[in-house]
């Protein structure tokens, strides 16, 4: 090959958009160089342009090969009979813009050409425009931005895919805080679902977090989700369960139906009136009390020698001084009944009710231990979205929808991971309507999706968008409609091959990073738009943190090397560490296999955070007791005390935080005096003392 040639070879075969090139013998084996910028020859998923006139079409390699030749042709081909096969992608006239598709196709005998920096460099796009977001360089010249279309990216769809350890999570944050910068983004608009509670401490500046159990002392807020305004099929499979027969069904949707009447009788609102309202319009109204009436009807036994209706005359239990155990509807504690009495030598005639409201019971039984338990009162009990008997609420749901989608702030997290992992998909199926249902019918309003798009983020989606899952409706009719409405969706998963193929169709950007199952591949490659089987072969290979970007938003299908966010910008979704490589004094972790066994274990604690549902204990003391003190130290940031617990708190240099319990106060001053903090810390504290981390 001549210096700073670029010929590969020629065409020999076209079949539709694939065509198969044959290599010059005037290009060698191995390296060559254009420019002084050094490029090897017949690499998978590097790029190839064919002049064509004016134009240049360009290609990716997907395969190479090479044949034996016979003797007596040798000298005419030294290099063997070597081929190449390029899937075409696009085109751009010469020293113009690039573009998807194809407008003429190559013929036999073109030249096939290798794509230098400077090329690439022209087709990926400006990093000035303000609609480009860099997320990352491609692969193997660092000096090219991975540059995305934010226009593309959000409204049309995208997912985020790889393996646990490919640097999913990482890649996620990363975007999140491109499209969140202020300076560039002053109403960006994003809702992440986040399963596991990862994301809360990466994006903690810029973002409001709702999660149940929230800490307010470090800014969190109560995740509340009225459970009125669930239509009347999401409100039975989270409340009632599934009803045995249609007759029950209808009769509780009858009830609902007259008490949200009764509701907006009393109170009005805005945009329903008694003679429009639904039994899924969302109005608030007391499931306490429906419950209480419904288990009294349904359950309860009466005197049967008493005047007046069986309703009229239940039999409640007694308490020893007398009093009637007519239970409480606002406490969800059920009336409790005599037993059936059919002799009158024994008191009073007792007997069920002739005509109870509801064939079965357990739906009621059910409810009742719902409206008692803790872990539902994000959904029962939501706070000032709480009806009281009347329907009367403090809040209403603008409220609600403004602290999810209309703060001052570009990002809203909800915190799923402490949502009954029961009903979990139901949730998200719920908040997903909710909010697509609010941005379709105030689509023209200024804050509705077409003026100020929103772009829903969802974590471990494989969970609730496989064949069967609740949100499955929703989603496919964000993906296929919610382009129209400023409604985006991003996909995020380790198993693609169980989401629901039709979601996956519709995204039109796809960051793939390391799969090495072969259906998750598989599942990848048809969903593309573009035809790039061989590209997408090369995904088992990929490093971590390194993603195959393919779809609208991009010019050109790209390796790239997406870039981390800083340290206290990253997820909560390393791996725990099992032995720590570093020393025990320059360990930026408390636990491992590698640490002294701890000397006291306190398995009451341990009890205590499965009873609550609660990671968090309550001895875990709120920074505004704890002051840390700033240290220097290799792997220690700061260093705080509380005398009247004895509680030692550390903050390690990677931004985790832990609290070290019933620690003397003398521990603290020498830790604080000590030469070395970690070679303290991990002679005299840890393994020795209790701890949580924060």
């Amino acid at each position: 090959m001549k210096i700073n040639s670029t010929l590969l070879g020629t065409i020999q075969d076209v079949s539709g958009t694939t065509v198969r090139v044959v290599l010059s013998n005037e290009s060698p084996e191995g390296l060559t160089y254009v420019n002084g910028e050094g490029y090897k020859i017949g690499q998978i998923g590097s790029f190839v342009k064919i002049p064509i006139g004016y134009n240049f079409l360009y290609g990716i390699i997907t395969q190479v090969g090479a044949s034996a030749v016979p003797e007596n042709q040798s000298d005419n081909q030294p290099y063997g009979n070597r081929w190449m096969t390029i899937q075409l992608v696009g085109e751009a006239q010469k020293n113009g813009r690039f573009e998807r598709g194809l407008t003429q196709y190559p013929t036999i005998n073109d030249e096939a050409h290798l794509v230098s920096e400077a090329d690439l460099k022209s087709i990926y796009g400006q990093p000035d425009k303000p609609y480009f977001v860099n997320v990352g360089h491609i692969s193997g010249a660092v000096s090219i931005p991975a540059l995305i279309d934010v226009n593309k990216l959000v409204t049309r769809h995208s997912a985020i895919l790889g393996t646990t350890g490919s640097g999913k999570s990482t890649t996620v944050a990363s975007i999140l805080n491109k499209l969140s910068e202020s300076s560039k983004y002053p109403s960006s608009r994003i809702l992440v679902f986040d399963i596991h509670g990862e994301y809360g401490s990466a994006l903690k500046d810029r973002a409001n977090i709702f999660k149940i159990n929230a800490d307010t002392s470090i800014g969190e807020k109560e995740l509340q989700i009225p459970f009125w305004a669930l239509n009347f099929d999401e409100l039975c499979a989270v409340s009632f369960g599934g009803f045995g027969n249609d007759k029950d069904k209808n009769t509780v949707l009858e009830r609902i139906l007259k008490e949200k009447t009764k509701s907006i009788s009393n109170h009005p609102k805005n945009g329903v009136a008694v003679n429009n309202i639904s039994v899924d319009t969302p109005v608030p109204f007391s499931l306490n009390h429906l419950w209480y009436e419904l288990y009294k009807e349904t359950v309860g036994r009466y005197y049967r020698s008493k005047e007046g209706t069986a309703i009229e005359n239940l039999a409640y239990e007694t308490d020893p001084d007398g009093l009637e155990l007519m239970g409480d509807p606002l406490t969800a504690s059920p009336p409790l009944f005599k037993k059936i009495n059919t002799n009158k030598d024994n008191g009073d005639l007792v007997g069920h009710l002739p005509s109870p409201t509801l064939n079965q019971s357990q739906q009621l039984h059910n409810l009742g231990a719902k409206l008692r338990i803790p872990r539902f009162d994000f959904l029962f009990k939501p706070g000032p979205y709480l009806p009281d008997q009347d329907g009367k609420t403090e809040k209403d749901l603008d409220d609600l929808i403004q602290s999810w989608i209309g703060s001052d702030k570009p990002i809203t997290i909800l915190d799923l991971s402490g949502v009954p992992s029961t009903i979990l998909n139901t949730i998200i199926g719920v908040l997903l309507r909710i909010t697509y249902d609010g941005l379709f019918w105030a689509r023209n309003l200024s804050q509705g999706g077409r003026q100020r798009p929103l772009l829903l983020l969802m974590e471990e989606a494989h969970n609730y968008l496989n064949h069967d899952g609740s949100a499955l409706n929703v989603v496919q009719k964000i993906v296929k409609e919610g382009r129209k409405y400023g409604i985006g969706s991003m996909i995020v998963s380790q198993r693609p091959s169980e989401i629901n193929s039709t979601i996956l169709s519709q995204c039109g950007t796809f960051f793939a990073l390391r799969l090495t199952n072969s259906s998750d591949r598989s599942h990848v490659t048809s969903a593309v738009s573009d035809n790039l089987e061989g590209l997408t072969s090369m995904l088992p290979i990929l490093k971590t943190g390194e993603a195959i970007i393919l779809g609208e938003s991009v010019k050109l299908p790209m390796r790239t090397n997406i870039k981390p966010p800083t340290k206290n910008r990253r997820p909560d979704s390393q791996d725990p560490i099992v032995f720590d490589e570093i020393d025990t004094a320059n360990s930026l972790v408390t636990g491992g296999w590698g640490n002294r066994m701890e000397e006291d274990p306190n398995y009451e604690e341990f009890i205590e955070t499965w009873r609550s549902q609660n990671p968090k204990i309550k001895r875990i003391k709120s920074p505004e007791i704890m002051e840390r003190q700033p240290v220097l130290s290799s792997n220690i940031a700061s260093i705080g005390y509380d005398v009247d617990s004895q509680t030692l708190e550390i903050e390690f240099l990677n931004n985790s935080v832990y609290q070290y319990f019933d620690v003397p106060e003398h521990h603290h001053t020498g830790i604080m005096q000590a030469g070395s903090h970690g070679q303290y810390l991990a002679q005299n504290i840890k393994g020795v003392y209790r701890y949580s981390k924060l």
